[in-house]
């Protein structure tokens, strides 16, 4: 085993007194710890998702994947053998692959890697510490998942055997055969971080227990990024998921092609407005909670489900400002410059005295937080805001979140699959004609 290297880097000044090298807003790497099962993965796009959607740019890496590179298909678990020498050499070359390209992409202007695998040995922890640490003056933190759950153990192991791309043409016996095996070659390498002890790393170390229901234990943790991290794996997260989402039915200015204000609904969005309730309590989900806008169309679409109710001002629809209540012609002939400046960069433009996408964004993110922590949620909204929350879930890059399609009369289901969300629609039969505001002011 490597002794724990302990290096002051920095510069000496005028009178050749070392100081520490700064390092308060240097690039993070964030390294995964635990063995097969225990919910890296899931953790690693999680956090990776919530980081890149509050503007901080990160890049998950899977050790994994680089191994997977070097061979045609994935064998046995034989490979994890620690005495088996080219399988060895092999993950070794996969995991140095994986940390240059850490360093790589930190160096490009990159804020947060993820490196996701078991980096189960102190000895590899270490070269971690050593490279981007004492090296290159990162900053770095390490995160242990430790799961003892059996319930827990077998839904991820499950969610391993349906997703895995090392599995996915083995027999479902075979595969759990060959994981659990898997698991008992890795057990047998595996040394925990000791946090705080004398021989730890002296960089930030959190250990996260069952997926954050065991609780969370942190040793060290200081810095804006890590602290930001820390608190948004110290909520536990389901890993199994179903979020359903709609706009408010036709609303009376959807029909006279006005945006914003706080208009009844018309009486097409009645109508879907009893056509969605009937297909919701139709569905008899188990907990089901309704969120909805303090708009009142929104509220109306919502009052026939049969479930409880909450009504957030998080959910309101975007501020269009001095252009609220105008038609399109409308903003056309008074704010002329407004639109060219929108279509221009529709993300971050702000109507006067009013909210940008950016603003929405922001003002979601307590709801997208929460809803990290539930299930069975059904969010009826506005177009703006639905497309900021479906783009955090579905992972759309930001500056396209403004275009993602949400039609009016129209059931989204998210179900979280592996670490990802599938979405799927249902087109309830209201007729509807085209509105402007769809396209060109929303």
């Amino acid at each position: 085993m490597m002794a724990s290297t302990q290096i002051t880097i920095g510069e000496e000044n005028d009178q050749g007194v070392m100081r520490p090298k700064l390092r308060q807003f240097a690039p993070l790497l964030v390294a995964l710890v635990g063995l097969p099962g225990r919910g890296k993965s899931l953790l690693a796009h999680r956090l990776a998702r919530y980081l890149n959607f509050v503007g901080e740019d990160t890049k998950v890496l899977d050790i994994s994947a680089y191994r997977r590179k070097h061979m045609e298909k994935y064998a046995s678990h034989e490979m994890f053998r620690v005495d088996n020498l080219p399988a060895w050499k092999l993950r070794q070359k996969s995991f140095h692959e994986a940390l240059e390209d850490a360093e790589k992409i930190l160096n490009e202007g990159i804020s947060i890697a993820i490196l996701d695998g078991p980096n189960v040995s102190r000895q590899q922890r270490q070269e971690i510490y050593d490279r981007f640490y004492v090296e290159l003056g990162y900053r770095l933190m390490f995160i242990e998942c430790v799961c003892e759950n059996p319930e827990m153990l077998e839904r991820n192991f499950k969610d391993i055997l349906n997703y895995s791309t090392d599995y996915c043409d083995m027999h479902p016996e075979q595969a759990l055969t060959d994981l659990t095996l898997k698991m008992a070659h890795y057990r047998a390498q595996y040394e925990s971080p000791t946090l705080g002890s004398q021989g730890d790393l002296p960089c930030p170390t959190i250990k996260l227990l069952d997926g954050g229901y065991g609780g969370v234990v942190a040793h060290g943790v200081v810095g804006v990024r890590e602290s930001k991290i820390l608190s948004y794996i110290s909520t536990p997260k389901p890993t199994q998921q179903v979020f359903y989402f709609s706009r408010h039915g036709e609303s009376e200015f959807n029909v006279l092609g006005r945006i914003g204000g706080d208009a009844p609904l018309s009486s097409r969005g009645r109508r879907y407005g009893q056509a969605l309730a009937k297909h919701v309590n139709t569905l008899n989900v188990k907990g089901l909670q309704v969120w909805t806008s303090k708009l009142q169309r929104t509220q109306a679409t919502a009052q026939s489900i049969n479930a409880l109710k909450l009504h957030l001002s998080e959910l309101n629809e975007l501020d269009s400002g001095e252009c609220e209540g105008l038609s399109y012609e409308e903003v056309q002939e008074y704010h002329p410059k407004e639109l060219a400046r929108r279509d221009y960069d529709k993300l971050n433009y702000r109507y006067p005295a009013g909210e940008s996408y950016r603003d929405v964004m922001r003002r979601v993110e307590p709801v997208v937080l929460q809803l990290e922590s539930e299930s069975n949620i059904l969010i009826v909204s506005h177009q703006a805001v639905l497309r900021c929350i479906l783009g955090y879930f579905l992972e759309t890059p930001p500056d396209q979140i403004p275009y993602v399609r949400v039609p009016l009369h129209t059931i989204i289901k998210l179900t979280l699959k592996g670490y990802s969300y599938v979405m799927e629609t249902v087109q309830m039969p209201i007729d509807l004609r085209k509105y402007a505001s769809d396209n060109n002011i929303s």
